[in-house]
């Protein structure tokens, strides 16, 4: 249950290790969650970000390994993250849905297994994910989901459309689960970035509206504070993607990205 704040005490971070979910991690504790339960895909980094997230004043911190190419992973990864607060009496206050990859190749869409592996880690294995985990916290009466989207599924375009499409598809998901769970004591946020500046970014253009992790991690929490449904990755974006959704197909293969 969250604090007396309406902070959250305990939290499940799936996909861990991104820059955006360690900037939020960091914050989550500063504000009293000191009880977590971190997941992701390469064992080094997760035992690092586990001693680093105990350094800045966790009091519990256990690991979980997945692999989102698995999507039968899913669901015995979400009870294990569970049943690790769970068996100590604690119940799950929030879950963050980070688990992602980039695919922006130009020819991405000539190889049939990339296009699968990206739909399956930004799509399938996270939508299976969310399922699971609004069951479990259904149960309980309460908690919040935080789901990682991006404003690339809001208006796909050519340059990375495989990846776009993938983010539609958990979007619209988040989005219809939260409808379902409407009532429920549940809460589900989508959250919709822009460019953001980190590892898996590194090397590409910075576009001029761009954000941090530390951004994202911050409107997160402020999300988090007001219960916002969506949040926009600056805020700004809501704007330019409002006006996007309604340019003609001729005019936005024109717009440089």
């Amino acid at each position: 249950m969250n604090n007396a704040f309406g902070h959250p005490q305990s939290a499940v971070v799936l996909g861990a290790t991104s820059d955006i979910a360690r900037a939020l991690t960091t914050r989550l504790v500063a504000l009293g969650c000191d009880r977590l339960v971190l997941a992701a895909r390469d064992e080094v980094q997760l035992a690092a970000e586990a001693q680093r997230v105990k350094a800045t004043g966790a009091s519990f911190v256990e690991t979980v390994r997945f692999d989102a190419v698995d999507t039968h992973s899913a669901i015995e990864v979400v009870d294990q993250c569970f049943e690790a607060l769970q068996a100590r009496g604690w119940q799950v206050d929030l879950v963050v849905v980070a688990a992602g990859i980039l695919c922006d190749g130009v020819d991405d869409w000539r190889d049939p297994a990339v296009v699968e592996r990206c739909v399956t880690v930004n799509f399938s294995w996270p939508s299976v994910a969310l399922s699971r985990s609004a069951s479990s916290l259904h149960r309980q009466g309460q908690g919040t989901i935080v789901v990682l989207s991006s404003v690339a599924g809001i208006r796909i375009r050519r340059s990375n459309f495989i990846y776009g499409a993938a983010k539609a598809g958990v979007d619209g998901f988040a989005h219809g689960l939260a409808e379902a769970l409407r009532g429920s004591g549940v809460n589900v946020q989508v959250v919709r970035p822009g460019f953001v500046k980190t590892r898996m970014t590194t090397g590409r253009r910075v576009p001029p509206i761009a954000a941090s992790a530390d951004d994202v991690a911050a409107a997160i929490v402020r999300g988090l504070q007001t219960r916002a449904d969506t949040v926009w990755v600056p805020t700004s974006l809501r704007w330019v993607f409002g006006v996007a959704r309604m340019l003609p197909a001729w005019l936005w293969r024109r717009i440089p990205f």
